[in-house]
């Protein structure tokens, strides 16, 4: 049995712990803790450390501590908490106390096996909308920034009203409070930082299979339209072999279509996304919060501020206004190991150009030639009106 102990403890203090837990950090010489943690021993005999900042300080006297030592930590420390960095790093046992998750879904009466869980505890809400997008029950751990009302606006802002929310307050403790709010409601109520929000869908909400037509986006209309179309937008996405947790570059982004039908596959990943014209880039935001995707989009002229987006898995190149072998030339060194580059050509000058630029940086390249026509009525009969031809140029780094 190791020397290091970590014991999970609710809300409630040391009525939450077993008697041999009790016993354990009556005699143990180091308790370490957050605050809120160690208050609940206020006559501990040994030394107390309180977390607080980064753990890599702690790891470090730990790895050579010789002194008897009880971790304390909230709820399940293996559960978004920091067990799982700590274990990793140092030998210890390990016992959980129930998790607030647990506990919210007891006071609810709902089953929690098929729930999805996020944490927005720490961290940017960034993105959360495209993870949580069509889940049936989602279990949200805030903190004191990324409040319940805070979430609901958020929420909100993506149409989401399908979504009702259960917040536990205090749970396990002497304050503890359980309500149900509709999203309008949880947005203008403040509510204790001790909390945990669990959604439940309600109504069926909007949904969107690869290859969203062309009318459902916002978009500039001259005669056809500026927008990749449904039909090249599906083989580019297919040539970018994205994951569930890519992180995306959308370069010329314009309507935000492939942003949008990246974000729905790498739905636990980023989208980053660049676009020059500002009318374009007001209806790529709509595009967004009506489909759900919470990209990143910046305005400018490609390759100024790449440097602001991090290292991609996959680049999609839909514009580069003259200035492609700049372009290419961040695009090629910034891109992860296996990642991909497909740039969309129209003319066979442009064509050429990014062969020969994807040569020099030592990238192979597979082209594909989409020539598509679509069917449209005429009187009772039907025709085919064509698109202008597109190059489809798939882009990876060369073995070694």
């Amino acid at each position: 049995m190791s020397s290091i102990k970590m014991i999970g403890i609710g809300d409630d203090g040391k009525v939450s712990l077993l008697p041999m837990y009790e016993k354990w950090i009556d005699e143990s010489d180091l308790l370490i803790g957050g605050k809120r943690q160690l208050s609940f021993f206020p006559n501990y005999s040994g030394e107390k450390v309180v977390i607080e900042g980064g753990l890599s300080s702690l790891v470090e006297r730990l790895q050579t501590e010789t002194k008897k030592v009880v971790i304390l930590a909230s709820g399940d420390p293996l559960f978004y908490g920091i067990g799982s960095y700590l274990s990793s790093k140092i030998k210890m046992d390990i016992y959980p106390y129930l998790s607030s998750v647990q506990l919210a879904f007891a006071k609810m009466g709902e089953r929690w096996q098929d729930a999805y869980f996020a944490s927005v505890h720490g961290r940017s809400m960034k993105g959360l909308a495209q993870r949580i997008d069509g889940k049936a029950k989602v279990a949200i751990l805030t903190d004191a920034e990324n409040t319940p009302n805070k979430i609901a606006k958020y929420l909100l802002s993506f149409g989401m009203t399908e979504y009702e929310a259960f917040v536990g307050e205090n749970l396990g403790g002497e304050m503890e409070r359980c309500r149900w709010f509709n999203l309008t409601e949880m947005a203008d109520i403040e509510f204790s930082p001790l909390n945990v929000v669990i959604l439940k869908r309600i109504a069926k909400g909007p949904s969107w299979s690869t290859g969203i037509n062309d009318e459902e986006f916002v978009q500039r209309k001259p005669e056809k339209g500026l927008i990749t179309k449904k039909e090249v937008r599906t083989l580019s996405i297919s040539a970018l072999r994205l994951k569930e947790d890519s992180t995306v570059w959308d370069i010329g982004t314009c309507t935000g279509s492939v942003a949008i039908e990246a974000g729905k596959i790498a739905r636990e990943g980023k989208v980053f996304a660049i676009e020059k014209n500002e009318a374009d880039l007001e209806n790529c935001m709509q595009n967004l919060a009506k489909f759900r995707v919470d990209a990143t989009v910046v305005h400018g002229k490609a390759p100024e501020r790449l440097d602001e987006f991090p290292d991609p898995d996959a680049i999609f190149i839909g514009g580069t206004a003259g200035g492609m072998d700049d372009i290419l030339d961040i695009c090629c060194r910034r891109l992860k190991d296996k990642g991909r580059i497909v740039l969309n050509a129209v003319t066979i000058e442009n064509l050429a150009e990014a062969l020969n630029s994807f040569k020099q940086r030592r990238f192979k390249t597979e082209i594909t030639l989409a020539q598509i026509s679509r069917s449209k009525p005429i009187l009772k009969l039907t025709r085919f009106d064509s698109l202008n031809p597109i190059y489809i140029i798939a882009a990876e780094r060369e073995e070694e």
